[in-house]
């Protein structure tokens, strides 16, 4: 079997039809159309590089995000049949929702801090819809297993994707635990600290943040016997296990893998990675 090269990991994402993988230079994704027919696409990511910068702790977080973030237009231009998780009418009630929820916080709390921790948690009600009431949890549990099995056994692994875990310790509910803490102490700081016309001065605490957490979520990846990422994996574990994923079927696997043979040889041309 053709082993992963190291430090080479995939990300992912799943879609409301499919899945959408990532590797370091290129995104690819495979949807199951509603004639049942499965369809693939692929292309280059846009890369985030400014030196230096781009590696320093907290940026280096934002980067990676952002550097995730920007293949969703690519993805859409590239592969119209796919549909976005959050593009669900659930998920529109929940932000709607959470930002009612955080209005009527901050006019019943009086702790600063108590507002941002419900605000924040609130702020989970959209992602939380969309998983629990619709096939975005399906595509979840594809997009973990394809890529446990290329990261455990290279390209070959990727066709026995059913016999790996539907749970992934970088999955993005990793991420949540650290995210509320900090952008709770986050806003709150701005709040007690920064007059509310310094919108230049709280952008960058919520980019602090954002890549704090990222931090902690990567730290976590790298030690994961350490009690921190213990406690991270453990909140994200339950949420995977929970309800953010569901076993999916072969013919939902079969899409995954085509995803992920799209992303391979697109990365093997590039010397990359091996299809």
């Amino acid at each position: 079997m053709a082993d992963p090269p190291r430090g080479n990991r995939l990300g992912g994402m799943a879609l409301a039809n499919g899945l959408l993988v990532h590797g370091p230079g290129h995104w690819a994704a495979a949807v199951r159309d509603d004639d049942g027919r499965v369809i693939v696409a692929s292309g280059r990511k846009h890369l985030f590089r400014a030196g230096p910068l781009t590696e320093l702790p907290l940026a280096r977080g934002l980067v990676r995000l952002g550097e995730a973030f920007a293949v969703l237009p690519s993805v859409r231009r590239g592969l119209p049949q796919a549909r976005f998780a959050m593009e669900d009418r659930r998920a529109v009630a929940g932000m709607v929702g959470a930002t009612v929820v955080a209005a009527v916080a901050r006019r019943r709390l009086r702790s600063v801090l108590a507002q941002e921790a419900v605000g924040a948690v609130a702020g989970l009600a959209p992602a939380l819809l969309t998983l629990r009431g619709s096939r975005a949890a399906v595509w979840h549990a594809v997009e973990h297993k394809s890529i446990a099995a290329y990261e455990s056994g290279g390209a070959d692994e990727v066709a026995h994707a059913d016999v790996h875990a539907k749970e992934h310790d970088r999955c993005g509910s990793n991420l949540i635990l650290p995210l509320l803490v900090s952008t709770t102490v986050g806003n709150t700081v701005s709040r007690r600290f920064l007059r509310r016309r310094a919108l230049g001065a709280r952008t960058v605490v919520g980019a602090i943040s954002i890549g704090a957490a990222v931090e902690v979520f990567s730290f976590s990846a790298r030690r994961p016997k350490h009690p921190l990422s213990r406690l991270v994996h453990g909140a994200g574990h339950a949420m995977q296990s929970g309800f953010a994923t569901r076993e999916p079927s072969q013919s939902d696997l079969l899409v995954g893998r085509a995803a992920m043979e799209a992303l391979l040889r697109a990365e093997e041309r590039d010397g990359v990675l091996t299809a």
